[in-house]
């Protein structure tokens, strides 16, 4: 990949992914697959001003061994310089840009019961200060493409073959055209619009079905809205939180959802692949959950904690999309999300309550906002999902139809 457009995505990341403020300083989190991309993003995060940047490196096969031979209490425990760490991060509130490129299976054979009990440890201590963080930070997901990814994605051929096919996928889907800036901002003004529509309607609950079996209600919250694109934190910056993102996503109401959805696409949980999945909702929670592939996993996920069980997102993105028309099959849930309706299990966004900037983060739990440690992901659009709105007086007004706006 040209090294222009490899600074041309970077420079994307930093200024309308996170939209790096000057003395501001930044996190970058990343695996070890593209340290000379990483590099370029702290470049563009100084040109932008940012005070300090701070890069934390990931890599799978260590993870798989702090896992095996740490005891669980030392994976939850939540030292004393972790604690001082998550408070300076409270008091200075840096941007935080997220580069994936682990491979799908690259935890494979973790024992993730234990690293559960790990999580629901340590997930107590940390909760106040993630609660403190939410909605008053900036945050962007991206992707660059490591080995082992690229060859699931296109397998059979050499693996720099692979990865370059890879980056050309990742900058093709994330809108870097000769004038990348510009592109989202056109790009944001459309997703804002549908967004726009859909607040209008007024809606009560979303019907889903499909051919697959999908027949799932989900009841909304009447002070929650579409939102899509991009976002503005409470402390008024605007940012995008993925790049790419094609949806338009709603928080519904924790406790209502009544039916059954199948998965349409591998759902990548730590690092291990569920897939040919369905769950079933009662009163909101999710009471079974089989799978071809993963469905002990699939059931951990699902009792991580109380929340884990209720939904936390509903977000519609149809088939006619860069993701989607592309064919791939990415095994990433950034990209897979992104080119198809998905449903997501536990947290929900407070940010999708209307006026939430004048609300605390309890005052959108009480409105029916879920809340959990884990926010997880699952696809569930297809070539015949049809989508209705319930308003509240009653009405039925189509929204999707055969995978696509029906409007």
């Amino acid at each position: 990949m040209k090294k222009s457009v490899l600074r041309a995505y970077a420079n994307l990341i930093v200024r309308c992914g996170v939209n790096v403020q000057k003395d501001q300083e930044v996190l970058i989190y990343a695996e070890l697959d593209q340290p000379e991309f990483v590099k370029l993003v702290v470049e563009e995060a100084y040109k932008a001003k940012a005070k300090k940047v701070t890069v934390e490196w990931n890599y799978q096969p260590l993870e798989k061994l702090h896992v095996r031979y740490q005891s669980v209490k030392t994976m939850g425990t939540v030292t004393d310089f972790q604690k001082a760490r998550q408070q300076h991060y409270c008091d200075t509130m840096p941007a935080r840009i997220h580069l994936i490129s682990e491979d799908p299976d690259g935890l494979k054979g973790m024992n993730t019961a234990k690293m559960a009990k790990a999580r629901k440890m340590s997930y107590p201590i940390l909760k106040p200060y993630l609660d403190q963080r939410e909605g008053n930070q900036q945050w962007c997901i991206a992707a660059v493409p490591g080995a082992a990814w690229a060859k699931k994605v296109f397998p059979g051929v050499r693996t720099s073959v692979a990865i370059e096919k890879l980056w050309e996928a990742i900058v093709f889907t994330s809108r870097v055209t000769d004038d990348p800036i510009a592109a989202w901002e056109e790009h944001n003004k459309n997703i804002h619009a549908r967004c726009d529509y859909l607040n209008s309607l007024g809606i009560d609950k979303l019907h889903f079905t499909a051919d697959n079996g999908t027949d799932l209600t989900v009841g909304m919250i009447p002070e929650a809205i579409f939102c899509g694109g991009s976002e503005t934190s409470r402390r008024g910056i605007t940012y995008n939180p993925n790049i790419p993102s094609e949806e338009c996503f709603i928080s519904p109401k924790r406790g209502e959802a009544e039916g059954v959805v199948y998965s349409t696409k591998p759902l990548s949980y730590q690092g291990q692949l569920i897939d040919n999945f369905s769950i079933r909702f009662e009163n909101g929670k999710a009471v079974e959950a089989k799978a071809e592939v993963g469905e002990d996993l699939l059931n951990t996920m699902i009792s991580m904690d109380e929340g884990a069980a209720y939904l936390g997102e509903c977000a519609l993105v149809p088939e006619k999309s860069p993701i989607a028309e592309s064919g791939l099959l990415f095994y990433n849930t950034l990209f897979d999300e992104n080119a198809a309706c998905h449903l997501a299990l536990g947290m929900g966004y407070a940010d999708t309550i209307r006026d939430h900037h004048n609300k605390t983060l309890d005052e959108c739990r009480e409105l029916g906002i879920n809340d959990s440690m884990i926010h997880e992901d699952f696809m569930i659009g297809c070539d015949t999902m049809n989508i209705d709105a319930i308003t509240r007086d009653g009405k039925v007004v189509p929204i999707f139809r055969q995978g696509n706006w029906a409007f």
